[in-house]
């Protein structure tokens, strides 16, 4: 017999795309006391308190912690058989009478019963508080993973009472609209993408029904809102505004704005897909180097996750009831704000969406779009959206995302703010535009502007502190850092630390700059350990110069001026301890000189400036002559220096030296 669930069987069993609370399993059958339980689990489903389309039960499957137990133990044929006659019989007894769908079902060669028990169109339901004949009938509705006896509560039954007959608008019956207006092809494709055994049901009449998106009136099938929402080609043609626009704003509010992008004429689970692939096509993805950490640093100008849960919120909670203002998504250059009409449902206060308390158990405004989106993996547990988006905006070094709404409740906005790398590219580029148009005050106002908003943005607080510098304004330059650090303690300062002793040395002043260099931090990106090694070379420090280049590992062969760089080092601290006698020798120093042999010739043969290659071969000349290497070879390479550049008059000098001394012996 094929499944008549609208779910995948194996992620029901895994609680993928259902909630743990909408579901209860039950590890064997018994009349007297499971089927009691179970049939007050169902009166609790059907009585559906808080709008999520209630749940399911599943006969054969143990629990443990919350999961199933897998493989599961299983009933046999018979007793298959007689739950079922057991749970109809006893659900005649509900008050109204309700019926959920009884699925036999095979897991693993085991035979287990699903029992799906949707929120019912004419709640409230009563069950018998046990199988005794004549057993008291109560209320029971489902709060968190309990079914609780809402008499016990009377604060909890009045809300029931007052949900009477209130069916939420996405499972109304579309009177207006017919059943043909169903695309087949998109049912069929949708459980296709869940993985739904419905895709065998050939009857399409059934399948409708089975997925509950049609249903019987006057002796035809009318659909249900959900039913166009998800499946028609345009839903807006029954409600208006069912469509999401996007619009860019160069500017801020009232700045110019970009064409706006309409998804629309499609169901609103594609316009959802579809948004959400253009902004993550939008959005740009850095990597950055960590001081003290072995991997790179990750961020986006907008986390995926963040995106989804900012937009399926939208789509789930919005109203499609009267409203015919669709879903607005602005992308300003410093934040994105996803807009949905109307507010929070009452009950939901600001406090709830500030991270400190959770969400109170109100009922959704629609139960059948939520259920539908977490079958496709787009949406997850109730409740567990805004601390998802919160946690994924501070994984990615993101401000915290914001929610508001009006007094009247009248629309709901969600603001995400830019990562602060990507609005110091955004500023980057203005300043870069004013410089080359001549506008060197408007570049500094710009980024002074840029980094009193984002103080901890490395890009714009070393491109200021590199203007400041230029200016000689070596304090404001110090500031600068001393504000990035306050603001991005987790921050990399190496750039800002070499930049200043850099510039300290340029105006000679030794003991700032090695003052600026102690401040550095362990190093392993490899731009900064070529910085360090250079300033602490200009400094003296040979030592320290030594092993940062020592720490670019293999990378240093790939950089022409830092491997120069090095090689120059080691030949300083060659000098450092060569023998003083003539004709002493020192393993040290022999093995310095060595190394920086090999480096110079690597250097000659890369790619890179005349005048790089100029000086490695007068730099390579005198290793050679130091280390008593072959006449030849040396006069070869201050040969090469002059060739490529002829009036650097140190090239020829070395060359009429190493005649000199040739001559002299």
């Amino acid at each position: 017999m094929p499944s008549i669930l609208p779910i995948n069987l194996d992620d029901l069993l895994r609680l993928r795309g259902v909630e743990s609370p909408r579901v209860e399993f039950k590890a064997s059958w018994d009349e007297k006391y499971t089927g009691a339980q179970v049939i007050r689990t169902i009166c609790a489903f059907a009585n559906d308190f808080q709008n999520l389309n209630g749940g399911y039960v599943v006969i054969g499957v143990a629990e443990q912690d919350g999961a199933a137990v897998l493989p599961p133990k299983g009933l046999t044929v018979e007793e298959i058989e007689q739950a079922q006659n057991w749970i109809r019989g006893h659900c005649n007894k509900m008050d109204p009478v309700y019926q959920p769908v009884l699925s036999p079902e095979v897991y693993a060669d085991s035979r287990i019963l699903v029992i799906w028990a949707p929120g019912s169109q004419i709640r409230p339901h009563q069950a018998p508080e046990s199988s005794d004949k004549g057993a008291h009938r109560k209320f029971y509705i489902r709060l968190g993973s309990s079914t609780t006896d809402a008499d016990a509560q009377p604060e909890l039954k009045i809300q029931l009472m007052q949900m009477t007959a209130r069916v939420p608008f996405d499972d109304r019956r579309a009177l207006h609209a017919n059943v043909l207006d169903i695309r087949e092809t998109k049912v069929r494709e949708f459980l296709h993408d869940i993985g739904s055994g419905l895709t065998d049901e050939q009857d399409t009449k059934m399948l409708y029904r089975h997925l509950r998106i049609a249903e019987p009136v006057n002796g035809h099938d009318a659909p249900r809102n959900v039913g166009l929402l998800f499946f028609s080609q345009n839903p807006e043609q029954w409600f208006p505004g069912a469509r999401i626009e996007l619009v860019h704003f160069a500017g801020d509010a009232g700045g110019d704005t970009l064409p706006e992008v309409i998804f629309s004429n499609r169901p609103v689970h594609e316009q959802l897909r579809e948004c959400l692939a253009y902004l993550e096509n939008l959005s740009v993805r850095m990597i950055q180097k960590l001081p003290g950490r072995t991997q790179a640093g990750h961020w986006v100008s907008y986390p995926s996750l963040a995106l989804r849960e900012a937009l399926v919120n939208a789509v789930y909670h919005r109203s499609y009831e009267g409203v015919q203002e669709p879903i607005k998504v602005y992308l300003y250059p410093d934040r994105l704000e996803v807009i949905s009409y109307p507010g929070p449902v009452p009950g939901i206060e600001a406090k709830h969406l500030d991270g400190g308390l959770p969400l109170p158990p109100v009922p959704a405004r629609n139960r059948r779009i939520g259920e539908l989106l977490k079958e496709l993996k787009l949406a997850e547990g109730r409740g567990t959206g805004i601390p998802k988006l919160r946690r994924t905006m501070q994984q990615n070094g993101s401000p915290p995302p914001r929610f508001d709404f009006d007094e009247a409740r009248s629309y709901f906005r969600v603001t995400l703010p830019v990562h602060p790398e990507y609005q110091a590219i955004l500023a980057l580029q203005d300043v870069a535009h004013l410089r080359a148009v001549g506008d060197s005050q408007g570049a500094l106002r710009r980024l002074r502007e840029a980094h009193a908003a984002s103080p901890g943005a490395l890009g714009i607080a070393l491109e200021l502190a590199r203007e400041l510098v230029s200016k000689a304004d070596m304090h404001g330059a110090e500031e600068v850092y001393r504000q990035f650090v306050e603001h991005n303690p987790v921050g990399n300062p190496a750039p800002l630390i070499t930049l200043l002793a850099s510039a300290w040395l340029d105006v000679g002043r030794q003991n700032e700059a090695v003052a600026w260099l102690d401040r550095l931090p362990m190093l392993d990106a490899v731009s900064d350990t070529f910085d360090a090694a250079i300033q602490e070379k200009r400094a003296g420090r040979l030592e320290k110069a030594h092993r940062y280049f020592q720490l670019a590992g293999e990378a240093i062969f790939q950089d022409v001026k830092a491997l120069h760089e090095f090689a120059q080092v080691k030949m300083k601290l060659a000098h450092k301890i060569r023998p003083h006698h003539r004709h002493a020798s020192s393993v040290a120093y022999l093995r310095l000189l060595s190394e920086a042999r090999d480096m110079l010739r690597r250097v000659v043969q890369m790619d890179a400036p005349r005048a790089r290659h100029a000086w490695a071969w007068y730099d390579l000349g005198r290793v050679l002559r130091w280390s008593r290497a072959p006449l030849p070879d040396s006069r070869h390479a201050f040969e090469k220096a002059i060739e490529l550049d002829p009036d650097e008059n140190r090239f020829s000098k070395a060359l009429i030296d190493l005649e000199r001394r040739d001559v002299s012996k």
